[in-house]
């Protein structure tokens, strides 16, 4: 059987996303010029052009391409939680775990072209919303099939707390990137876990660190 060989201007283009992911997400499209992606990449604008139509087109791929490495994650995080509460807890635990990485990429991208394409960038705008959006459906998701199985009260607003939970996460996040103290992720954490908790069944049972 023949081994696929990756074409190499299929291993040029994926180069360029990676290494242009990193700059857009720290600087922004605007504060993204193609001087910085060819210094990044040793690559003449040409060269770029010659795999892009241009820079807003590479944002896109590089937008996407951070979000894929982000849900790439948590897919994993959520396949190795056993029960429904494990896996609504894995994102905020699961986010204090890849809090570091994402950090040093230069925040949490979904939050960081949200706010930067709210009024100058109408795809990356519809990028971003879209990856809450989908974000949210995943807890509503997991909470409403938590009350199917009992393990979560009827009474819970599912659509309201999903948004909360998303809230306290990346909320803590940006505070905590600006300010340079953990402390407001940490909290965040706390307080997004001890929420899960509450909207148990039976809530008083269940110990730390489940």
């Amino acid at each position: 059987m023949k081994s696929i060989v990756t074409p190499r201007s299929e291993k040029t283009r994926q180069f360029i996303i990676e290494t242009a992911a990193p700059i857009f997400n720290k600087k922004g499209y605007a504060g993204t010029s193609m001087s910085d992606l060819t210094a990044a990449t040793g690559l003449t604008k040409g060269s770029i052009y010659g795999n892009f139509k241009d820079k807003n087109d590479v944002a896109v791929h590089a937008f996407q391409h951070n979000i894929d490495l982000i849900f790439d994650f948590f897919s994993k995080e959520l396949k190795a939680a056993d029960s429904t509460l494990d896996k609504l807890l894995a994102y905020p635990r699961g986010f204090l775990k890849i809090y570091p990485m994402i950090i040093s990429y230069g925040g949490c991208p979904i939050l960081n072209t949200g706010v930067e394409a709210d009024d100058t960038h109408a795809v990356l705008r519809k990028m971003a919303t879209g990856v809450l959006a989908r974000w949210k459906q995943s807890i509503v998701s997991l909470i409403e099939k938590g009350q199917s199985e009992g393990m979560f009260r009827s009474d819970v607003k599912v659509r309201d707390t999903a948004e909360i939970l998303i809230s306290l996460i990346e909320g803590g996040s940006v505070l905590a990137k600006v300010t340079g103290e953990t402390s407001y992720m940490l909290n965040a954490i706390d307080t997004a876990e001890a929420m899960i908790q509450e909207i148990c069944s039976h809530h008083e049972n269940i110990p730390d660190g489940i």
